[in-house]
């Protein structure tokens, strides 16, 4: 009995985490609305959840694993958080100032089948018929969400949509190479670590080419990266880890198909986004796919 009741408890903490991180690209886009740019507002975004994550850092420095640290782990540890964190985060705010919130997460959605085939060029892990349907009908539900997309804002739409692929890819690329290093870490320190890293990376990136003054925004653009920080950022990040431990990562990959919904309805009460019924349709092949195939993965386990 404990044990459902916990199961159903590591449920609910991980749809709450995936809600509060598809509110992410909603905040983006609102602060978009100030004349913010991209760089500025994931700098915001970093030096807000900065501290939190010093702090973590600390308590957890002593804590350490079974498993033998060498001195090349860290030097792949400062990679995984420059192309996990940071790249991935630039792409993904910048190809928000050209789509719509709920397409950004309906590409980033793509990340398990970019995984897929990631494991099977550099890996040569080989790709079942079941990933391979999968991966068919994710591709063909983007190609339906963007024609439609095209035509009512035009060739933007493939800019923005390019940089959120990059921002999938570079993800995809972080969880296929750093998941020999977390078991030596263990997977508070590791993402700790992997999110200070990023941070420093921001800031070396704005003292490089910011444009704007850090102290020149209005005051809803700082509340916009306070609340990003820390409720689409920090709090998230330790409510998914909690709920994979709990049910499992095959379990939370199907709770995670409740990103794109969130981010839909989100979009829509706050940024006034409205999908066709062609991107609805192909919004539901996209996520119809992801979730077959966590389905399949967590039965065939």
């Amino acid at each position: 009995m404990q044990t459902t009741k916990n199961f159903w408890s590591g449920i609910a903490i991980g749809v709450l985490g995936i809600v509060l991180f598809s509110s992410k690209a909603v905040m983006v886009k609102l602060a978009y609305n100030y004349d913010v740019d991209a760089i500025s507002i994931l700098l915001l975004r970093m030096l807000f959840s900065f501290p939190f994550y010093v702090v973590i850092a600390i308590l957890y420095r002593n804590k350490n694993t079974e498993i033998a640290i060498k001195n090349t782990d860290y030097i792949w540890l400062f990679f995984f958080g420059f192309v996990g964190y940071y790249l991935a985060s630039y792409f993904d705010f910048v190809g928000l100032t050209y789509i719509k919130a709920s397409l950004e997460r309906i590409i980033l959605f793509l990340y398990p089948t970019i995984v897929i085939l990631l494991n099977r060029i550099f890996l040569k892990q080989p790709i079942s018929k079941t990933q391979a349907i999968a991966i068919g009908l994710t591709y063909l539900g983007i190609i339906l969400a963007f024609s439609a997309e095209v035509n009512i804002t035009g060739v933007s739409a493939y800019l923005g949509g390019f940089f959120i692929l990059l921002s999938a890819i570079t993800y995809a690329s972080y969880l296929v190479g750093s998941g020999w290093l977390i078991p030596k870490f263990g997977v508070v320190k590791f993402t700790t670590y992997a999110m200070l890293i990023s941070c420093f990376c921001v800031f070396v990136h704005y003292g490089f080419i910011g444009e704007m003054d850090l102290f020149n925004f209005t005051w809803e653009v700082y509340v916009l990266g306070l609340l990003i920080a820390v409720f689409a950022t920090v709090i998230p990040s330790f409510l998914v880890s909690l709920s994979i431990k709990m049910i499992s990562s095959s379990n939370f990959a199907i709770v995670a198909g409740i990103g794109p919904i969130s981010t839909i309805i989100l979009a829509s009460i706050f940024l006034g986004e409205f999908l066709t019924f062609l991107q609805l349709f192909g919004a539901l092949i996209v996520i119809f796919g992801i979730v077959f195939m966590s389905v399949k993965s967590s039965k065939n386990k």
